[in-house]
């Protein structure tokens, strides 16, 4: 303990050992120290020392102090001392500011100690492990170790923490954990493990980081919270940008309605805090990542509709016109409103509506055009108000064409500014960066629009009193050409530039517009002055521009002036400027390095005013059309006939396959509709299967059912007449006898009625058949022989009819054959014998022709006679039918009787049988006969 005293600061005789001695001495006693309370007070030294001999102690104790981590886990103190020191060894945060070289040392001793601590993946894995652990002392250390290792060797320790078994799981139990300063802490380490590690960012996502984050930010008080939400707001942006995974998840989610509240602002905006402002640019920035113009299309437009569904639109738009605002934060608003509405029709027509709280109300746009030409603004400011106005116009002609008409002549109110007015103001100021702006802008009115292109050509400016008004168009192009003082306000470079890029956006793809820039005579000449001239660096920019703008007056020519045809134009180049020349300052636009930089992102984002050149959508106009300028320029006139050959060809085969794809089309919907006819019959015909089937069943089990039933009825009906007859012999007394032969004597009298009713029927059934045999007696059977005859006889005489009509008809043909011959033989005969000739071919027609009406009128006569007999055998047929029928019916009936004598017979033999078992004397039909003839005889005799 007296060497730890020595080493605590305490004073001891003789001569002061150095550092690098007792560092060394201290890691000795750590090693060898059998005691836990001797390897802690040496591990506290080493703590202690750390800062002021990082060097030494990272050298000579990492290895002591990883292998304490591994077996001392059971004392949480000893653990904290360690972990502290690895991070003072590793760490740079050094309250201190030191210079370049200082600096550099510390972070190659960072980089150094850190590549030696991962060696092993392990020692990471045994920091994770640690972090389970509660104790205050142990965790926080933990925690600030690993970021520090993070910070310096950021992509292995991520890949070392994403292989290991719930490495990020752990991490992201920190922000539940109830001590602020861990949880604050896990939120700069987690900052750092998701920086760029798109594997990790959906982890931490996928771990319901953003529920987390979300509700811290709102316990610490959104936009007015302290350091902790710009913490949670820096690492929502890491998970968010470019990573579509976690945006969509985000948007799912429904986060994008929780961060509505955050925009919610007063009417006293003045005194903001820096940290408000901080957190504030922040939250507008995570809303434009969510609708960043390099996401997919189809992730933009669903939050852009999103936003504006649930008021966050609406919200940004009251920043934008609230006041007292702060600059920075106004500038963000005016980016990120831009972004909301970008290719969004609903959300541009919205931001349409949006009016200022001034007196009287004016449009949002409006005021922000008033701005952007306003050059006392702020830059900064001035190219978010161009940007906003591009992302209003982007994919939106209504808006377009809204611009357009505040600049025609019959739309034009002269009491109150229009967009049309500033921009045109703007246009012609004497500012350069306004005159740039309104040019970019007026242009974006234009894109991709033929409508507005050609409707802008009607725009006219009065240029000062007494003077007719001229075009726009050739005010643009006089500012370019004139020698008077416009030229000395417009030969700024960037004034040109904005000239020549809104004439190249207006002209391109429309023809009319092309013709109207050649009919002023001082254009061409212009143009190809300035691009034949050997300028300086700077003027190499507007050459290019001036080649693009001649090469689009001839790529769009459709040679409506003699002058200026497609092939005067390359012969004037050819002669003035040379074909290769021309190329060459053509290329001068995108060999600029401004082009390249403006062609990366829509946003203008310029560092400076005077490097605000180019464009965007005009870099993209560049690039379509350089390549089709340079062939057509040096393309022959011959090539130019043929080119307009293949384009006719393909024209008329575009037309083709456009017809053959609407008939495939046709074709598809109707084999589609047809399908779906077969699946609705297929699916009924299975259900009516399926009931057919299940009637079936049902069929033959009440089939089953009632021959159970019927046999088991046959077997009680046997059962009870067996019961019957042994009760009547053993019990049946003299009254029941009596009611036996009562019964009897009245299935005799029944008996008796059947037999007459029998007898009657059988006379009706024989008059029946005497009838129908009558019907069909030879009487009546000859009178339908001889209708059949006289029918068949009418048949062939028309048949005889027909044929004698057919060679009427034949013999007719061949004399008209024959009269057609001998009109147009070569010799013709004399006059009188052809009009005997044709005289005895008229008459033989005439007499055809009568024979002809005479047949024709037997024929009829012949038909009705058939027509009568076939009515009349139709007649017969009928009556011998129902006679049939009739006969049928009495057979039956016949046959009824008979079944009811045999029953009652059954019945009276049985009760006779039963009166006999009975002992009763029981009289047979025969007897009863015998004794009636037998009593006929006596009374004969007693006569």
């Amino acid at each position: 303990m007296n060497f730890l005293r020595g080493v605590m600061g305490g004073q001891t005789a003789g001569p002061q050992p150095s550092g690098a001695e007792t560092i060394q001495k201290l890691c000795d006693r750590v090693a060898s120290s059998t005691l836990l309370e001797d390897r802690r007070g040496a591990v506290r030294a080493l703590k202690s020392l750390s800062k002021k001999y990082r060097m030494e102690v990272g050298t000579q104790a990492m290895d002591h102090l990883i292998n304490i981590l591994q077996t001392d886990r059971s004392d949480s103190e000893i653990l904290g001392y360690a972990l502290d020191t690895l991070y003072n060894v590793i760490s740079n945060d050094e309250e201190e500011e030191q210079d370049e070289n200082a600096q550099k040392q510390a972070d190659d001793l960072a980089t150094q100690f850190t590549e030696k601590f991962i060696e092993d993946p392990e020692h990471i894995t045994l920091v994770l492990t640690l972090l389970e652990e509660f104790d205050f002392h142990v965790r926080w250390p933990g925690v600030k170790l690993l970021t520090a290792l993070l910070k310096t060797q950021g992509v292995q320790v991520q890949g070392i923490i994403l292989v290991s078994p719930m490495g990020v799981s752990r991490l992201m139990d920190l922000l539940a954990d109830s001590r602020e300063v861990i949880r604050n802490d896990g939120l700069l380490l987690l900052q750092q493990l998701t920086k760029g590690n798109a594997a990790i960012q959906k982890i931490v996502a996928f771990e319901n980081a953003f529920e987390r984050l979300l509700d811290i930010i709102t316990e610490e008080g959104s936009s007015d919270g302290g350091i902790v939400v710009e913490d949670c707001l820096l690492l929502l942006l890491n998970l968010l940008k470019n990573n579509s995974s976690n945006q969509n998840f985000f948007k799912e989610g429904s986060y994008i309605q929780r961060m509505k509240p955050w925009f919610e602002v007063g009417d006293d905006n003045s005194g903001w805090s820096a940290q408000k402002v901080t957190n504030l640019h922040l939250m507008l920035q995570l809303v434009r990542v969510m609708v960043s113009p390099v996401n997919s299309p189809g992730a933009t437009a669903s939050c852009q509709k999103c936003m504006y569904q649930c008021g966050l639109l609406q919200q940004l738009c009251t920043i934008l016109m609230a006041t007292g605002v702060p600059a920075d934060i106004l500038t963000e608003t005016i980016n990120t409103v831009s972004e909301v509405i970008r290719g969004s029709q609903v959300n541009q027509d919205y931001f349409a509506s949006v009016n200022a709280p001034s007196n009287p109300p004016r449009p949002a746009i409006v005021v922000l055009l008033m701005s952007m030409v306003n050059e006392r603004q702020p830059f900064v400011l001035r190219c978010a108000v161009l940007y906003c106005f591009q992302c209003f116009l982007c994919k939106n002609q209504k808006g377009q064409g809204e611009i357009v008409a505040t600049l025609l002549p019959s739309t034009i109110d002269a009491n109150s500014i229009s967009a049309g007015q500033l921009l045109c103001g703007g246009l012609f100021s004497t500012d350069s960066l306004s005159n740039w702006c309104a040019a970019v802008a007026l242009a974006h009115a234009l894109q991709d629009n033929l409508t507005q292109k050609e409707q802008l050509l009607r725009v006219q400016l009065a240029t000062s009193l007494g003077k007719p008004p001229v075009s726009l168009l050739q005010q643009c192009t006089n500012i370019l050409s004139q020698g008077d003082k416009i030229v000395r306000r417009g030969s700024k470079v960037q004034t040109r530039v904005g000239l020549l890029m809104l004439l190249c956006t207006w002209i391109s793809n429309c023809p009319i517009a092309v013709t109207h820039f050649l009919h002023n005579q001082d254009n061409v000449p212009f143009l190809t002055a300035q691009i034949s001239e050997n300028l300086g660096e700077d003027e190499r920019l507007v050459q290019g521009l001036c080649a693009l703008l001649l090469g689009i007056c001839i790529f769009y020519n459709d040679n409506s002036l003699e002058n200026y045809t497609k092939e005067k134009l390359k012969q004037l180049i050819e002669k003035r400027i040379g074909k290769e020349n021309f190329v060459e300052k053509l290329g001068f636009i995108t060999k600029h390095e401004l082009y390249s930089r403006a062609a990366l992102k829509p946003q203008p984002v310029f560092p400076s005013p005077e490097q605000m050149l180019f464009d965007h959508e005009f870099t993209r106009l560049v690039k379509d059309l350089e390549g089709l300028i340079t062939k057509a320029v040096q393309k022959s006139s011959e090539e130019d006939k043929k080119e307009e050959e293949v384009k006719k060809t393909l024209e008329q085969h575009d037309n083709i396959v456009t017809q053959y794809k609407e008939l495939i089309r046709e074709q598809d919907a109707q084999i589609q509709e047809l399908k779906e006819k077969v699946a609705s019959m297929t699916t009924q015909t299975e259900q009516l299967q399926a009931t057919v089937s299940q009637q079936q069943s049902q069929i033959q089990q009440h089939k089953d059912q009632y021959n159970l039933i019927k046999l088991k009825l046959g077997k009680e009906n046997q059962s009870q007449s067996n019961n019957q007859g042994d009760s009547q012999v053993n019990g049946l007394q003299t009254e029941e006898l009596s009611q036996l032969r009562e019964e009897l004597e009245e299935l005799r009298r029944q008996q008796t009625l059947l037999q007459t009713q029998l007898s009657e029927k059988d006379a009706l059934f024989d008059s029946l058949k005497s009838s129908a045999q009558a019907a069909e007696a030879p009487a009546g059977g000859s009178d339908n022989a001889e209708l059949l005859q006289e029918v068949e006889a009418l048949k062939n005489q028309v048949q005889s009819h027909l044929a004698e009509i057919g060679q009427l008809k034949t013999e007719r043909l061949e004399l008209l054959r024959r009269a057609e011959a001998a009109s147009s033989s070569t010799a013709p005969p004399s006059d009188k014998s052809s009009d005997a000739a044709k005289a005895e071919l008229e008459s033989r027609l005439a007499a055809q022709t009568s024979e002809m009406e005479r047949l024709k009128e037997g024929r009829s006569e012949l038909e009705e006679q058939l027509a009568s007999a076939t009515s009349t055998v139709a007649i017969l047929q009928t009556e011998k039918s129902k006679l049939q029928t009739e006969v049928q019916e009495s057979k039956k009936e016949q046959d009824d009787l008979l079944m009811l004598l045999a029953d009652q017979d059954q019945k009276i033999h049985s009760l006779k049988q039963k009166l006999k078992d009975l002992g009763e004397t029981v009289e047979d039909e025969d007897d009863i006969d015998a004794r009636d003839q037998t009593s006929d005889e006596e009374d004969e005799d007693e006569d």
